[in-house]
């Protein structure tokens, strides 16, 4: 099956206690994000919104992996509702390397997280995936979350968002990431509130605010976001022509977003018959 692969991960076979004993506060601190566009110098101008930081929300969060270079990579990652409550979503281009573990609601240099750390198993991308051209249009992946060591599923831990395709080029709404530290001394959640539009010549979406360094890939893109629940509709996620944005100065306040359609349903259909 060309669509999925097992993230490789050393003998044994990888468990969520494992995952929180190797991902160490420092380890995640070191983590840098995949090959993506630069970051914006400083002084260059702002942009005309730009992310606030937040506490999070808990079915989003930090993917973290070791990847061929040997060195700590992170992204954003989000649960999404499934039938076995075990799917996050991320962006093609994060491709989880060995020792991947995702963190939901990350809290910098915490001791314990407020919501675990849990082990990936399968990852599941569309095999012309790419950054450029009409692959960049099928930059999104899925991968399966072990349980934790109560035996307890993701999704019943922090909720999850569904997965809708996306119903057009405009539409209103809340992106969460996390920026790496390096890309943002804080080393938090950041939120915006936005309108998307059409990426001219792509199948993708478009969306200005700044704030949106390195690490943010993955990011979702929800549409009904309910501060109740801290949940809502996916339709999108950073990544796509570039890894997610435009090359150069000021890349961090434009992002775009694969455009949610026929094969990302029929990706999340196969991810969500793994357990």
């Amino acid at each position: 099956d060309v669509y999925k692969r097992q993230t490789p991960h050393p003998d044994p076979p990888w468990t969520t206690h494992d995952a929180a004993a190797y991902w160490t506060a420092g380890r995640m601190a070191d983590a840098a994000p995949p090959p993506r566009r630069p970051d914006r110098p400083a002084g260059n101008p702002q942009p005309a919104s730009t992310a606030r930081h937040f506490e999070g929300i808990p079915s989003v969060g930090v993917l973290f992996s070791v990847g061929r270079d040997a060195r700590a990579h992170h992204c954003t990652a989000s649960v999404v509702h499934s039938p076995h409550r075990n799917l996050i979503l991320t962006a093609g281009h994060c491709n989880p390397g060995s020792h991947a573990a995702f963190v939901p609601q990350y809290a910098s240099g915490a001791a314990a997280q407020p919501y675990g750390v849990w082990a990936i198993g399968e990852t599941f991308a569309h095999p012309g995936r790419g950054t450029t051209g009409a692959a960049a249009d099928l930059d999104f992946a899925f991968a399966t979350v072990a349980p934790d060591q109560d035996g307890r599923l993701i999704e019943a831990v922090t909720g999850g968002n569904v997965l809708g395709p996306t119903p057009g080029y405009t539409n209103q709404v809340t992106v969460i990431g996390y920026p790496t530290v390096r890309n943002d001394p804080q080393d938090r959640a950041v939120r915006c509130d936005t309108r998307t539009t059409r990426l001219p010549g792509t199948r993708q979406l478009r969306m200005e605010c700044g704030g949106f360094h390195g690490g943010t890939s993955g990011s979702p893109w929800l549409t009904r976001f309910d501060e109740r629940t801290r949940t809502g509709c996916v339709i999108g996620v950073i990544g796509g022509l570039n890894g997610g944005g435009p090359p150069g100065p000021g890349s961090d306040r434009i992002s775009y977003s694969p455009y949610f359609g026929t094969e990302t349903l029929d990706l999340y259909s196969r991810a969500s018959q793994a357990r």
